[in-house]
């Protein structure tokens, strides 16, 4: 199979395995009348985008495995636009949730995405040289 093709697939169901686990969690939170779901899946996205970001540094994956899993999985599961949406409803209650809100998710979400991306660099070292034969 073509190396496009590959790609285009692995996008498309890591995309829609992405997607449905974000759908999940916001089912799951719904009743809480807070965006809680989408804090989650965002944070969570960005932990797991930084931990395959720096694991497959020291691991390079075929092509196909890290664009199904970056672009694919994690873009299906976070979400920018739901995100802006419930800042502005959040807004339009009481400003001061929103603030936390945006707050909570813009720098959450980078703390998260490098502290996915520091635990994969000690883990991919550690399991490199334990592949190796070292310590």
């Amino acid at each position: 199979m073509n190396n496009t093709y590959k790609n285009i697939l692995a996008i498309g169901v890591g995309g829609a395995i992405g997607t449905f686990l974000r759908y999940f969690f916001n089912v799951l939170t719904l009743e809480l009348g807070y965006p809680l779901g989408t804090i989650i899946e965002n944070l969570g996205g960005s932990l797991l985008l930084g931990f395959l970001t720096a694991w497959f540094i020291v691991f390079i994956p075929r092509e196909w495995i890290k664009v199904g899993l970056g672009v694919g999985l994690c873009g299906g599961f976070t979400t920018m636009s739901t995100f802006a949406a419930d800042s502005i409803f959040l807004y339009s209650r009481t400003p001061i949730d929103a603030i936390f809100y945006i707050v909570l998710s813009l720098f959450g979400g980078i703390l998260f995405a490098l502290g996915g991306y520091l635990v994969a660099t000690r883990l991919a070292t550690k399991t490199r040289q334990k592949m190796e034969g070292g310590r």
